[in-house]
């Protein structure tokens, strides 16, 4: 039941930033980033888990590593920029929240072409001459 111990520290977090927010905004949204990793160090061990098992289902199906550690990074760079995005997004910098967005997709379309290019070189050898 973790998810209960998630939202409560979210419920909580959120209580105390309304509270802080008017006499102190910095401590506010420091307390914002801070719930945030917290969070995210809460899941590390899941995440972990979750690599390990996509890791041992792609040697099973022998599958290239190379193109397993590839989507993986490219689910760490959606993950990153989302989280990035909404901590700045908290801070009422919408601008940049969107720039990290951005570049987070341009990123993952940049780590993407090596596997686009076998897709599209498998297709090829699909086709009739």
């Amino acid at each position: 039941m973790e998810i209960i111990q998630i939202v409560g520290l979210g419920i909580i977090a959120t209580i105390l930033t309304l509270v802080i927010k008017e006499q102190k905004p910095l401590f506010a949204f420091l307390l914002t980033v801070f719930t945030g990793v917290i969070i995210f160090l809460f899941l590390i061990g899941k995440i972990s888990s979750i690599i390990q098992l996509l890791e041992k289902l792609a040697d099973q199906s022998n599958i290239d590593m190379v193109f397993l550690k590839t989507i993986l990074k490219i689910i760490g760079i959606a993950y990153i920029a989302e989280f990035g995005s909404q901590i700045v997004r908290d801070a009422g910098h919408e601008s940049i929240a969107s720039k990290i967005e951005l570049a987070g997709k341009i990123l993952i379309l940049y780590m993407a072409i090596p596997i686009i290019t076998v897709i599209i070189e498998t297709v090829i050898k699909l086709l009739p001459a």
